[in-house]
């Protein structure tokens, strides 16, 4: 079924040919735009390109924003890049990706530490110093210049879990740099924007520290808590049930005296505070979710698509709400995409040769240094109210490491399948 979607996009495609060269506009970007989203489901039926599908719905949504900017910044009179609904979406992509993780993740130092030191070194120095000198070279304004450093300073994502596997590298010590750089995200991230950001634009560390947490850490403790009580035994759930029957009714009382509080928006006392509420929340989340994972065990293998979604969901609304900066400056943003995820995979991949560090687990902290996690980048950007600025550089670099990570890893897996032969 999916490859006949392959022939309504090459129609699709020829339509919007047509259209551009007889000027009609609604022809051209419509066919462009439909066309690359029947491509994203036709890819799935070839077997050589089924790993491309997400990398072409991320296409079709850049397009979509482009083309059609007005459209996908307001739906039915909801706001889309309400800093809320932006909130709610990033932490269920964050969640989503937590389910793929476990406890036992974190404890993956034991096995290949000096692999997860090196990791960390080339994630936290190499990504964030190439943002910087790109963003200074090609004098991009002020506030895009900061989104170039955000995607730097940002953790792993598991796009590069994903790529190593491909690559048949070292997933143990993937999976456990992405673990441990996404806990560390909170202090390392916001510390790296303080320091390089911060030539650019103003960087409050405090608030954008707790907007992390609420970002990444607490869907990600939501997730482990759910792994917990799939993993561990009668004594662990116990704990949990009485730690999620006190969060609830922490929420009930916080909700009802809340407004007496008489708390200043924003004040260190109110921020702090609303992270207990979220981690309350957690603890309720990871709880009824493992519920529904009792009634349906299956329900694990559907969040990654969630997550798909909620990245998709991103890079469509950053790409409307910043579709005049992109038309401007969308083909140098592009190159210095390019330049910056290049110059993750060479000096991660040399740092870690240089470090003593084989080839495969070379390959793979090459993987987990030039793969940012987007998702977090523009979730971020949108809780601080820059999505069309600050996470523009999220909504340019995405795509293209997708693009890039894929190649790479397919190279690597020929060549270490030609070796064995």
């Amino acid at each position: 079924m999916r490859k006949y979607f392959l022939w309504i996009a090459l129609i699709l495609f020829i339509a919007a040919g047509f259209g551009g060269l007889q000027n009609i506009d609604l022809l051209w970007k419509t066919g462009l735009v439909v066309g690359f989203s029947s491509l994203a489901i036709g890819v799935g039926a070839l077997k050589s390109l089924e790993g491309y599908q997400y990398t072409f719905w991320i296409i079709a949504a850049v397009f979509a924003g482009l083309l059609f900017p007005n459209t996908f910044l307001n739906i039915g009179g909801v706001d889309l890049r309400n800093k809320w609904l932006i909130l709610i979406i990033i932490q269920l992509v964050m969640f989503g990706m937590g389910t793929q993780m476990s406890i036992k993740d974190f404890t993956g130092i034991r096995k290949s530490g000096k692999g997860v030191l090196v990791g960390l070194l080339g994630q936290f120095t190499i990504m964030p110093v190439m943002g910087f000198i790109i963003a200074k070279t090609f004098g991009f304004d002020a506030e895009i210049a900061a989104g170039i450093v955000l995607i730097g300073s940002c953790s792993s994502g598991l796009a590069s879990n994903v790529m190593t596997y491909i690559a048949k590298g070292d997933l143990v010590l993937s999976v456990t740099v992405t673990a441990i750089s996404t806990i560390t995200a909170p202090i390392m991230t916001t510390f790296l924007m303080k320091l390089f950001a911060g030539t650019f634009i103003e960087i409050d560390f405090f608030n954008m520290m707790m907007s992390i947490v609420k970002i990444v850490l607490v869907p990600l403790s939501a997730a482990m808590i759910h792994d917990a009580l799939k993993t561990y035994g009668p004594g662990v759930t116990k704990k949990i049930d009485y730690l999620a029957i006190i969060s609830g009714l922490w929420l009930m009382l916080a909700f009802m005296l809340w407004d007496s509080f008489n708390l200043v928006q924003g004040s260190t006392t109110a921020v702090l505070l609303e992270i207990v509420n979220f981690i309350s929340g957690a603890f309720l989340v990871g709880v009824l979710y493992h519920l529904l994972y009792k009634a349906n065990n299956k329900v694990d293998a559907f969040m990654p698509y969630f997550s798909m979604f909620g990245i998709v969901y991103f890079t469509l609304v950053t790409t409307a709400a910043g579709s005049d900066n992109l038309i401007e400056i969308g083909g140098l943003l592009f190159l210095a995409a390019i330049l910056h995820n290049t110059a993750g995979y060479l000096f991660g991949y040399w740092l870690s040769r240089a470090s003593g560090l084989d080839k495969k687990q070379s390959q793979t902290i090459a993987f987990e240094v030039g793969l940012q996690n987007g998702g977090m980048a523009s979730g971020l950007a949108g809780s601080m109210g820059k999505l069309a600025t600050l996470g523009l550089a999220a909504a340019v670099f995405s795509p293209w490491m997708n693009i890039s990570g894929s190649l790479l890893a397919n190279y690597w897996r020929k060549k270490r399948e030609n070796n064995t032969k």
